[in-house]
């Protein structure tokens, strides 16, 4: 099998476990503030992606969000796994999570996958091959909005002081663009962008299980990917969109 094979796979995996319990799961313990849960069906969820991985790929390295036996592998491969993007959504009934499965070299990402499985939505994409959902290729955009007719995308931290920057960066970026959304999976706020649900894309503290896939099907899709630094109080980022939007956003986002 190939590597987008098996992240597929892994994936879907992961989505399995994941929907039956989507409407009566409950939060199992707080992770860096309390208003940051983890659940069962996360901790399912990284098993059944696990397994996957461990019968197809046992010589890769595994790095997942719940940290549940992080392997350093010998292969020069590393799986980077969010099995549940999303989580306080889920766990309210929200129907806006996912399930991310990337594999990385050291060159960065080789395949990834994002599975939406409430709408059936699969998103792949492979370094140099193109992005796709449920098979029908992602293109650039044909035009790209000016700044004041864009639909940016973010979402926020649970640190406190975090939020409280986050919020005065919003507070200056709204008047300049169409509006912002905010729905709470970073994977799927990526993939959006890639298919022109939004404009573009930014966000502090996110972590590389929450955009290593989306990353990928951004680019692969023609779209530009940049980190954002860290500031006094803001914690590293990322930014995607076509150029020349992007440009102008990173002018109100970047520290």
């Amino acid at each position: 099998m190939s590597l987008l094979e098996i992240a597929v796979e892994a994936a879907r995996a992961g989505g399995e476990v994941l929907v039956p319990r989507f409407g009566r799961e409950l939060a199992l313990a707080a992770k860096s503030t309390p208003t940051d849960l983890v659940s069962e069906a996360d901790l399912a969820s990284e098993r059944a992606i696990r397994a996957v991985l461990a019968a197809r790929r046992p010589d890769d390295g595994v790095l997942g969000e719940e940290g549940t036996g992080d392997l350093a592998g010998t292969t020069g491969l590393r799986w980077v796994v969010d099995p549940l993007d999303g989580t306080i959504d889920y766990l309210y009934g929200i129907p806006q999570w996912c399930v991310s499965v990337a594999v990385e070299d050291d060159e960065g990402g080789v395949a990834g996958v994002v599975w939406d499985p409430l709408r059936e939505e699969l998103w792949t994409a492979q370094r140099g091959s193109g992005a796709f959902l449920n098979g029908m290729a992602l293109a650039p955009p044909a035009s790209v909005a000016p700044l004041e007719r864009a639909l940016i995308a973010t979402g926020f931290g649970y640190d406190s002081a975090v939020r409280e920057a986050q919020g005065a960066l919003v507070a200056r970026l709204l008047p300049a663009v169409r509006d912002i959304r905010r729905a709470g999976s970073a994977a799927l706020d990526l993939v959006w962008t890639a298919a022109g649900r939004h404009d573009a894309y930014y966000e502090f503290g996110v972590k590389p299980w929450d955009w290593a896939a989306g990353a990928l099907v951004c680019r692969e899709a023609g779209r530009a990917v940049v980190q954002l630094p860290a500031g006094d109080v803001l914690p590293s980022g990322l930014a995607v969109g076509p150029q020349p939007l992007l440009g102008a956003l990173l002018g109100y986002v970047a520290p």
